[in-house]
């Protein structure tokens, strides 16, 4: 059974994320703090990551980096207080494949990570190295080398990108990305595509303000121009 690393100060919430994930059947190692996340993660080798945002010594911000920095593809999926929108697209610009947002139900939990595990698992086939304006993208590595600038690509933004590559110039509704790459049991909302948008733009256009490439067909959805 998988290894889940829970990188959580909060006593009472990591203790019942550990319990409820070993219920499941999963392997649990946990952390307290920022600097042993990063440790455990490198040393412990899980299989995803479930990393809170406020953490003492180092933030979930900096764990997320330092881990995808380090060469890690695990998925990461991260646990951030409702409002904190800001958050999740940082989180997702460095790195992280997901998101939920507290307060969450155990059943929507176990949903998402099960599915970012069968994702880990998903054949890689097909993946290639496209070049989108000023950005090279390995989808194959889930990078994107802009300028001098590296950026790591979750999950759900390389399947985003790679669902609007193969219908370029035609318009990709939302509904259409969350049945195919989420799925129905994972609880996703048209916010949930919007922010990896926002994401993808920003580590892909040269003016994520003003994109030449990951387009808003307003309406229906989004669409890739190359």
């Amino acid at each position: 059974m998988a290894v889940i690393l829970i990188v959580e100060d909060e006593p009472d919430m990591a203790m019942g994320l550990r319990d409820n994930l070993q219920f499941e059947g999963y392997e649990v190692i946990q952390a307290a703090d920022g600097e042993e996340g990063v440790r455990r993660c490198l040393e412990d080798h899980p299989d995803l990551l479930l990393l809170d945002i406020m953490l003492p010594k180092l933030d979930g911000f900096e764990v997320c980096k330092r881990v995808r920095e380090a060469g890690k593809t695990i998925p990461i999926l991260m646990l951030t207080a409702r409002g904190q929108e800001i958050d999740v697209v940082r989180g997702l610009e460095l790195g992280a494949d997901d998101y939920i947002t507290k307060p969450f139900g155990v059943r929507e939990l176990l949903a998402r990570l099960k599915a970012a595990l069968r994702r880990r698992d998903a054949s890689q086939a097909g993946q290639r190295v496209i070049q989108i304006g000023a950005a090279r993208v390995d989808l194959s590595k889930g990078s994107v080398t802009r300028e001098d600038a590296v950026f790591s690509l979750g999950h759900y933004e390389s399947e985003i990108l790679k669902m609007l590559v193969e219908r370029a110039e035609h318009p990709v509704p939302r509904s259409e990305l969350l049945d195919a790459i989420w799925g129905g049991d994972a609880f996703p909302t048209d916010r949930s595509v919007d922010n990896h948008i926002v994401s993808l733009r920003r580590k892909i256009e040269v003016d994520p303000k003003h994109p030449q490439h990951i387009l808003t067909v307003h309406g229906i959805g989004y669409k890739y121009a190359p």
